[in-house]
């Protein structure tokens, strides 16, 4: 098999170059990956902690809906659910671009995944902590903020990097709507230059990066925020 790596160079009929055109499709995978998670953390860390209250029930209750809901409906469906039928619904979501919608629809799948995360890693903390907080005269918002919370954070990160990294990977299913990603980049090129070995390599590549670069940014914050002491424990435990 002879390899055409100069494809790249060729010009796409836009008076740009494939290489360029990746590289566009690029960044708009970065962006619906990077929108995305911000709308799935921000609401995964309140449906999560929702989670966890006693009372009043309703509120738990409703945040277990929105998990159940959105965590069982494949993500593509729910993909097509907000580009086709939402906007039937309400008209004035017709003038919403489509890179929204796919940014609400995988911030949403992804935040009941993340909520259940939140909820783990809050539940695993003692109780006496929580008690302690309400001891001290916090309020019950106060406790979660200042106590529970900030460790319980420190429990998810490693299960958070990894849903990070398939967010990256889910954010494929934009081509469906028509954003131009990697992936229809991908489809198109492959389709204009009948180079698919060297065009899905050089994407394979980009987003093997990406997803790297997304597990050491995280492996790096997860160093800054472990405690000290349990470090030096389990290392003096190791000896």
């Amino acid at each position: 098999m002879s390899w055409d790596w100069q494809v790249f160079l060729n010009d796409d009929g836009s008076g740009r170059t494939y290489l360029e055109w990746m590289f566009d499709a690029w960044l708009w995978t970065l962006a619906v990956a990077g929108c995305a998670w911000v709308v799935a953390v921000s609401v995964g860390a309140v449906v999560g902690t929702l989670r966890t209250l006693t009372q009043p029930r309703w509120v738990a209750g409703l945040a277990a809906t929105w998990v159940e809901v959105f965590r069982n409906i494949p993500l593509l469906v729910q993909i097509f659910l907000w580009y086709f039928v939402v906007p039937k619904m309400f008209p004035a979501m017709q003038q919403v671009p489509s890179f929204v919608l796919v940014v609400l629809g995988l911030g949403f799948f992804t935040s009941a995944r993340i909520a259940e995360q939140f909820r783990a890693g809050i539940q695993t903390l003692p109780r006496g902590q929580r008690y302690a907080g309400l001891a001290l005269g916090l309020s019950t918002f106060q406790t979660y903020r200042y106590v529970l919370l900030p460790m319980a954070l420190r429990i998810i990160l490693p299960p958070l990097t990894s849903e990070s990294m398939n967010l990256l990977k889910n954010s494929s299913v934009a081509f469906a709507v028509s954003i131009a990603e990697l992936t229809m980049f991908a489809m198109q090129a492959q389709e204009e230059t009948s180079r698919g070995v060297e065009i899905y390599l050089a994407v394979t590549a980009l987003y093997a990066v990406s997803a790297f670069a997304i597990n050491r940014m995280l492996a790096w914050v997860e160093r800054r925020l472990q405690i000290p002491g349990v470090v030096v424990a389990t290392q003096a435990g190791g000896h």
